[in-house]
């Protein structure tokens, strides 16, 4: 089993092979980066243990980011339990980890360094990848002899360093930048800014909502929400739903088009083909299943559910929630403004489920909470249902 570490470029590329330090180059060219102690072999008492010293105030500026990888020639699920810590002086922060947070993969990309706005960071990414050492090599752009054995892809897309939120609405959304300043607080408190997820709004459209809709707190869920997708998703866009009797698809929300959407998409919300406007959020639950069972559903879905109440179908909202905790698909459930909320408010703890997929909280106006503490409450249980799909096989790990 080894243990190593990569400096790499903004690119995501290793700077050279002398960059790639570990037990046969314990130190990098630079002299900043290195293996200062390393126990190979375990015994009764002591397992296998490596020790980075690294001095990031005088790291070249062109070394963006390090990677911690662990590899081994077996598979790593048979970990007994594995332990990081970082100090500064002190303990600064720390991570462990069981047999069942590993995979049959043979290597993984324990955590990341990185530099952000001039302030050095600390990402727990958790990787897998098939073919040990060799595949995060060539991953990483470096160069691995011909004798050595067969390289496998990796079983799923690598963890490359996202760029800023920030940036990224600041060139494409500047009016959204203060939303994703506060957006980013959240998913790093949760270590959540580098997942790839697909992101979903589902609207309720009846007609106790139209005042919501009259007076824009609707456009601004969406304002609020397009931060996450943005980050999520690869695309930057989140999939949008509305809902009465009948659902609608309205399509992908983006930062070209999220202004003023909710007036102006399919000739805004009030020509929304929704039939009569009355509640039915069961059908619209096995509208958005059904997209993303067809979609392929090889990323983790967070749906973002918008309803002010009056819910009545509960035998059929059970009933297909509790066939979507079979998917890799989260529930989150936003009361606003309303009440009767009926069996969306009793989701959370309702039995017979693989798997609890859903949360609920409620708002009488977005006024009346800060939008750093709307996204506290939005992703306050994904996190811990990300990790238990995990566990039990519904996402990859």
């Amino acid at each position: 089993m080894d243990i190593s570490c990569f400096a790499l470029d903004a690119a995501g590329k290793l700077i050279n092979d002398d960059y790639m330090v570990f037990y046969n180059q314990p130190t990098s060219p630079c002299g900043q980066i290195k293996l200062t102690h390393y126990e190979s072999q375990p015994t009764a008492n002591k397992g296998i243990q490596a020790e980075f010293e690294v001095n990031l105030s005088k790291l070249a500026t062109n070394i963006d980011s390090l990677f911690f990888v662990l590899s081994a020639d077996t598979p790593l699920n048979q970990i007994q339990s594995l332990e990081i810590g970082i100090w500064q002086q002190l303990q600064k922060a720390q991570a462990a980890y069981q047999a069942v947070d590993f995979a049959q993969q043979q290597a993984s990309m324990l955590m990341q360094l990185y530099r952000k706005s001039g302030v050095w960071r600390v990402s727990n990414v958790a990787q897998g990848f098939n073919g040990g050492l060799a595949a995060i090599v060539q991953h990483f752009g470096g160069d691995v002899e011909e004798s050595s054995p067969q390289v496998l892809e990796p079983t799923a897309t690598p963890v490359q360093a996202k760029p800023s939120l920030e940036k990224v609405m600041l060139d494409k959304a500047p009016k959204l930048v203060n939303l994703a300043k506060k957006a980013t607080i959240s998913l790093e408190k949760r270590q959540l800014q580098q997942l790839t997820a697909k992101v979903a709004l589902v609207l309720d459209a009846s007609g106790s909502m139209n005042r919501q809709y009259k007076q824009g707190r609707v456009q601004e869920v969406v304002n609020r929400l397009l931060p996450l997708a943005v980050s999520f998703d690869d695309d930057q866009a989140l999939d949008c739903w509305a809902f009465a009797r009948d659902p609608q698809y309205l399509g992908e929300i983006g930062l070209s088009n999220y202004d003023g959407f909710i007036d102006n998409a399919h000739g805004g919300w009030r020509k929304w083909a929704l039939g009569p406007r009355i509640n039915n959020e069961a059908e619209v639950m096995k509208a958005v299943t059904e997209f993303y069972q067809n979609d392929g559903l090889d990323v983790p879905v967070y749906v973002l559910f918008i309803s002010d109440g009056g819910v009545n179908d509960n035998r059929g909202i059970t009933r297909v929630m509790t066939e979507a905790a079979k998917l890799p698909i989260f529930w989150q459930f936003l009361g606003l403004g309303g009440r009767g909320y009926g069996i969306l408010k009793k989701l959370d703890d309702m039995e017979g489920r693989v798997i609890d997929n859903c949360d609920f909280f409620e708002l009488d106006d977005l006024d009346d909470i800060s939008e750093e503490a709307l996204y506290e409450n939005m992703l306050e249980e994904f996190p811990s249902w990300l990790k238990e799909a995990r566990q039990i096989g519904l996402i990859a790990k």
